[in-house]
């Protein structure tokens, strides 16, 4: 399915949860034994049990039971106090690849929230260039022309100190962190602009210097689409 003209951006929302949930179907089985990827939010804290062997085994020997000490009433019972802080929490998700529980990859659909006021571009720039100054590998993905002159790649090559010619939105943009050098950090880049009415094309989402496996966003995104409901 042709990419839809997405200046008018009425149901984005439903075609954004879908087309995330359609890439993890994608990705799942297609990544190399060990990684996982999954649907999370930024920061990705997650508690888990680790892949692998653990660094320690614990064996429970029995004890004779013990009364539990009686605690003094109402202690910690309510808070101290209680304030709104200037932050919300965040809503929009990625797809995330992690490796022994380590995040390695992300892909990120850009939604109209992350670039409509000065404040949201700042935030998301700040989230997207995050994940490359940590050595996560990232496939952004923007298929909202709006507003005209903005664009969040062009954007984190200013903040990252890369020199490319300007790539405005719709974009698709994949990152590879590499080695450190002298100067800085390798980074390898796939630009692939995007047309309203043509195909999407396939990217590669990076996992490592010579790892990675292809995206086909046509084919997840027709996916989406016809699920949403949209013509």
């Amino acid at each position: 399915m042709p990419l839809h003209d997405w200046k008018d951006d009425r149901g984005w929302d439903s075609v954004h949860l879908v087309w995330l949930a359609q890439l993890l179907d994608w990705v799942q089985p297609r990544l190399p034994e060990g990684y996982r990827a999954y649907l999370g939010s930024v920061p990705a804290l997650t508690v888990d049990v680790p892949n692998g062997r653990p660094d320690m085994s614990l064996r429970n020997w029995p004890m004779a039971a013990q009364p539990a000490p009686a605690a003094p009433p109402d202690a910690g019972s309510e808070p101290d106090e209680e304030a709104v802080a200037t932050f919300t929490l965040d809503p929009q998700r990625a797809l995330h690849v992690d490796l022994h529980g380590a995040l390695i990859a992300a892909l990120e659909i850009v939604s109209p929230r992350n670039k409509d006021r000065p404040a949201a571009r700042e935030r998301y720039l700040g989230r997207y260039s995050g994940y490359l100054r940590q050595g996560v590998h990232l496939l952004l993905i923007d298929v909202l022309p709006r507003p005209a002159g903005f664009s969040f790649v062009d954007a984190l090559a200013a903040n990252l100190g890369l020199s490319q010619p300007p790539c405005p939105a719709p974009c698709a943009v994949s990152y590879r962190v590499g080695e450190p050098v002298p100067e800085g950090t390798v980074i390898a880049l796939w630009r692939r602009p995007l047309r309203a009415g043509q195909p999407l094309p396939v990217v590669p989402l990076a996992l490592g210097a010579s790892e990675r496996i292809p995206i086909d966003l046509e084919y997840t995104y027709h996916e989406a689409a016809r699920r949403a409901y949209l013509g």
